[in-house]
């Protein structure tokens, strides 16, 4: 029987004030819970009779009905466990991975708010071999449950930090180039892309702000094809992000 104290304490860490109070977060999921298993610190699962408990101490496990499954669930349709885990702490620090950004590629959002679109970017960005991503105060967090979800488990090998953009990119050296996506930029492939530098992805609505457009010395358009037709007016931004990232990847494997 599941007690009401846990049920209001799984749903206080849908609120970002409560997981960075008890610097814990929520997964869902039998393939993002055991990814995340080997990472983060387990403090409490809770899952229906399903659920393999292999190599998970008893301790931390408490066995529900799938009626009581989805009182805690944050899903439409729960997936046999739910998983309470503390935070994972950064691997590097911000002087760090600017440092490492001279010869590997690292992202930038800039206000990406949408959580399915933070989750996607951090699973791209960990299919690509993109180790860090660093956000600015206003994307959205990536202990959302929401984010941790569409990450498939990702957020695990993936270096998240939070930062001011603005700051970062006016303090960085003249030798890191500094990529975006503009709908006015050059096409993508008509210049070569480093091997390194930082590539900045822009809000759901907005793009890339106003602040940082001046620190972009290389904008680059995604086209769309064939040229002169009507279509969409921009690409969803974790579309773009896994655009590029397959340029970036691409230029360097030749």
């Amino acid at each position: 029987m599941i007690s009401k104290n846990l049920v209001k304490k799984v749903h206080q860490l849908s609120m970002k004030k409560f997981r960075d109070l008890n610097h814990q977060f929520v997964a869902e999921g039998p393939k993002v819970c055991r990814e995340l298993l080997g990472h983060a610190t387990l403090r409490l699962l809770i899952c229906t009779d399903d659920f393999d408990l292999k190599d998970i101490a008893a301790e931390n496990v408490v066995r529900v009905s799938d009626d009581e499954l989805r009182k805690v669930s944050f899903l439409q349709h729960p997936q046999q466990v739910l998983a309470i885990f503390d935070k994972m702490e950064s691997s590097m620090s911000l002087e760090e991975v600017v440092a490492n950004s001279k010869d590997h590629l690292t992202l930038l959002l800039d206000g990406v708010q949408d959580p399915g679109n933070m989750g996607t970017i951090i699973r791209v960005a960990d299919w690509f071999g993109v180790e860090n991503v660093i956000c600015s105060h206003q994307s959205a967090d990536i202990w959302n449950p929401k984010v941790v979800q569409a990450t498939m488990g990702s957020i695990a090998r993936i270096n998240v930090l939070y930062a001011d953009l603005q700051q970062l990119l006016s303090e960085r050296k003249d030798s890191l180039p500094v990529y975006g996506t503009f709908l006015n930029g050059e096409p993508l492939g008509v210049h070569s892309l480093s091997r390194g530098g930082l590539l900045v992805m822009g809000n759901e609505g907005r793009g890339i702000s106003e602040e940082l457009r001046p620190y972009i010395d290389h904008p680059i358009l995604i086209p769309s094809y064939p040229p002169g037709r009507e279509t969409a007016d921009s690409l969803n931004v974790a579309i773009a992000t896994a655009i590029m990232c397959h340029e970036f990847r691409r230029g360097t494997t030749h």
